[in-house]
């Protein structure tokens, strides 16, 4: 077994198509093909459907192997840098969307500074698109709301923010004296973010404590989408405070809720395997630029001391 055929099998994977591997590894289609008969061959088993191009439940196994594996290599590499102070490497950080608003700005300056070697891909989603790649090691890490479910996942809590109607300061709702009861939401129809997501779900036990069920105008697993139909005209939404900037303060208002609770935001990577040097700095960085109280917008609250469990 060859680390180019587990290359070739992982650009299957990633790209969809022979040719489309063959591209991304700066070789020809035929070398591919090559690579991946030789492992089949070995392991005894089509690891490739050829008429659909889609890897096989016992590609599936190997992919999930050869990530690691090679992921494995590649920190050899940059953990050697370290030892010269000179940190260098790719560092794959998964990012939910309203967090990036104001961490990736920040992260991005601190590293030019004092990482300039670390090459940092950022990739925005939800829990459910996130988690399941920090798993198979397509990211390092990544920032994502609690409850985290997957049991290879370790987290740290990074900060808290308070939950919010976001909404057009010419709605009615916006005129309730700064704060707003479940009660009251209920008689109005909300853009709320998909049933089962962590944050529908705070929403869901704060507003049936006080025995009320929302009405929904819309459900979305994407709370950037949420916010844009928001700021768009489309209705009130529930949403974490930092999704409200300062320039769209002029024509929108974050409204206190009664009896919700905050938010939490955890920082997550893989519980088993030793994280490559650039992965490490990175992380430390990404909690030393949080936790700045200069850094902090309105409606977030800092942990007392996180650290990865």
């Amino acid at each position: 077994m060859e680390i180019r055929q587990l290359e070739a099998l992982l650009g299957i994977a990633d790209h969809g198509t022979f040719s489309s591997a063959a591209e991304a590894l700066g070789t020809v289609q035929s070398n591919i093909s090559n690579r991946i008969a030789r492992l089949e061959a070995e392991l005894g088993t089509e690891l490739v459907n050829r008429a659909s191009g889609t890897v096989t439940e016992s590609g599936d196994i190997v992919v999930l192997r050869a990530r690691r594996i090679l992921s494995e290599l590649g920190a050899i590499a940059s953990d050697v840098s370290e030892l010269n102070a000179d940190i260098r490497g790719q560092v794959s950080l998964g990012m939910i969307g309203t967090a990036g608003r104001w961490i990736v700005p920040l992260l991005l300056e601190a590293l030019r500074t004092t990482y300039p070697h670390i090459a940092l891909r950022i990739i925005e989603g939800s829990n459910s698109t996130l988690e399941p790649q920090v798993i198979n090691g397509q990211l390092d890490l990544a920032v994502l709301a609690w409850p985290v479910l997957a049991p290879e996942l370790t987290e740290s809590e990074l900060f808290n923010e308070d939950l919010v109607l976001i909404v057009d300061r010419q709605h009615p709702l916006a005129r309730t004296g700064g704060s707003v009861s479940f009660h009251t939401l209920a008689n109005y129809e909300l853009l709320l973010p998909l049933t089962g997501t962590p944050i529908r779900r705070e929403i869901d036990e704060a507003s049936r404590a006080q025995g009320v069920e929302l009405r929904p105008l819309i459900e979305l697993d994407g709370l950037r989408t949420i916010a844009s139909l928001t700021f768009d005209g489309h209705g009130p939404s529930i949403l974490p405070a930092t999704t409200l900037s300062q320039h769209l303060r002029e024509k929108f208002v974050a409204v206190h809720i009664d009896n919700i609770a905050k938010r939490r935001a955890v920082l997550v990577g893989r519980r088993f395997g030793f994280p490559a040097a650039p992965v490490r700095a990175t992380q430390a960085l990404l909690f030393d630029v949080v936790r700045n109280p200069v850094n902090v917008p309105d409606g977030v609250y800092l942990p007392s001391s996180p650290s990865l469990q």
